[in-house]
């Protein structure tokens, strides 16, 4: 039987931050599902109807019909996917875990003002992650489910993979720190030091890419 890894993506974002890694995978003989996370299908208003239950149900009813149909499963979580992706791994049979930037500790004022600071004299403002127009109420909910999960990495007993980008400008790279301090089973840690937080689409992706194959298998 192939192989299964469930890919989680972050707050305000979408499958595509974690697709070129589902790709990779893919390639290398896993069946890969990337699902979307409630209110972010579209535009960002649609946040403020769903909450953090909504996001970590609709992961776990995911993990549960892979469950059914594998047996067992890897799994990825990026940013806020992190998060749930801990909450999941102690639920369900994860066979192994790795954990992108997650987001522990979410915002870095110094090093966002830095970052935000050389967009504007690059003109490219499509690496800013907090997203105008984002709803008071979804940041409110997703700064809830960060308190309420963080002690999920306590009770971690799967083999993990720990990665983070050095440059990451929204989650501190303490975050990776945090984790591996937390975590009480198997765990290898992974810096990036040329990687902000879109760590899947960044300059060493393909370093990343391999380490989680190499660590997955």
């Amino acid at each position: 039987m192939s192989r299964a890894c469930l890919l989680l993506h972050g707050f305000t974002g979408g499958p595509h931050e974690v697709m070129p890694l589902a790709d990779h995978l893919r390639a290398k003989g896993w069946d890969c599902f990337v699902p979307t996370l409630p209110g972010h299908e579209g535009p960002l208003h649609g946040l403020r109807s769903v909450g953090r239950r909504d996001w970590i149900e609709t992961a776990s009813q995911w993990a549960e019909r892979i469950t059914k149909q594998y047996g067992s499963f890897d799994l990825v979580g990026f940013s806020m996917g992190g998060l749930i992706a801990a909450y999941v791994a102690n639920r369900f049979p994860v066979r192994r875990l790795a954990l992108l930037n997650t987001a522990v500790y979410y915002i870095s004022p110094g090093r966002f003002v830095r970052h935000a600071v050389n967009v504007l004299r690059s003109g490219d403002f499509s690496s800013l992650r907090l997203k105008y127009g984002t709803p008071f109420r979804a940041i409110a909910q997703f700064a809830m489910l960060a308190k309420e999960l963080r002690c999920e990495f306590s009770e971690l007993k799967v083999p993990t993979f720990i990665a983070h980008g050095d440059l990451d400008e929204v989650v501190h790279p303490r975050s990776a720190a945090y984790i591996e301090k937390k975590m009480k089973g198997e765990k290898v840690v992974s810096i990036f030091p040329q990687s902000r937080h879109l760590i899947c689409l960044g300059p060493e992706s393909e370093q990343l890419f391999a380490e989680v194959e190499r660590f997955f298998r």
